[in-house]
């Protein structure tokens, strides 16, 4: 039997990606990586609420940005997160 830390683990994985915009955004990043300005475009929502739910994604480890200039490209780094939402959405 598992032991009650993984359990935590995958449960905060899941609850990052309960938003429907942060799984959007989960999804839309598996298939391309890209910066904020793209991604308040294509959700129509101001950058600091993008911001934030980018905040949310990073910090449960789903995502990572890469510096290049100004401007920071993420992309999804957790393969759990990647095969979740791969089953989601068929």
């Amino acid at each position: 039997m598992q032991n009650m830390k993984e359990y935590m683990q995958k449960s905060e994985l899941l609850k990052a990606i309960a938003h429907p915009v942060r799984l959007c955004i989960v999804r839309g990043l598996i298939d391309n990586q890209c910066n904020v300005t793209k991604m308040q475009e294509c959700l129509n929502l101001p950058q600091s609420t993008v911001s934030q739910h980018l905040a949310r994604l990073k910090s449960a480890g789903i995502i990572e940005g890469e510096r290049n200039g100004l401007e920071v490209c993420y992309k999804v780094v957790n393969e759990d997160v990647r095969q979740i939402v791969a089953s989601i959405f068929k």
